[in-house]
């Protein structure tokens, strides 16, 4: 598997990804989160333009799974990531995250952020496995309590949500 920046070319193939893992919320009670859109191809490429977006390829150089990331409060807030259910449960997600992680680490990002639903598996359950912690609500940073407010605008507010942090490693020197 390679992580690198996605082309323009491939910016439907995320869209279709989206779709694709969505489909596993039917089978939690939330077919609304399955029959929500994904992101706009005008904001995707908003993102590979600003560098800000990378994909997991398959050994044909295939998209199998994406990551997009803002800049929130100081740190990389992850915006969204998916990953092809027929390529799920491999580490593609978890590549991804840790792709992110090494290039926040390299710039001096001092965390990765991001919302989420608390009680789906392979959600904040999956995160904390992958290093994340819960944020307090008491602790939430203006910019991750504008993310919340957004959130519950589009009705996210329905199911359990947390906002969650990945320190990144600190360079000794």
């Amino acid at each position: 598997m390679r992580i690198r920046e996605v082309s323009r070319t491939e910016l439907s193939v995320l869209r279709d990804i989206e779709r694709a893992a969505g489909e596993c919320f039917r089978d939690v009670g939330m077919p609304e989160i399955a029959d929500d859109e994904p992101l706009p191809l005008d904001v995707l490429d908003r993102y590979r333009r600003a560098g800000r977006a990378w994909v997991a390829t398959d050994s044909a150089d295939v998209p199998v799974g994406y990551l997009v990331a803002d800049t929130v409060d100081g740190n990389l807030h992850v915006e969204q990531v998916s990953v092809h259910p027929r390529h799920a449960r491999r580490g593609v997600g978890r590549r991804l995250l840790d792709h992110l992680a090494g290039r926040a680490a390299a710039t001096g990002v001092p965390a990765l952020t991001l919302t989420t639903f608390a009680d789906v598996p392979w959600n904040a359950p999956y995160y904390v496995r992958c290093g994340f912690l819960v944020v307090d609500d008491a602790d939430l940073t203006p910019g991750l309590r504008a993310v919340r407010e957004r959130e519950a605008a589009h009705g996210l507010d329905r199911w359990p949500r947390v906002c969650m942090r990945r320190p990144t490693p600190t360079t000794a020197g």
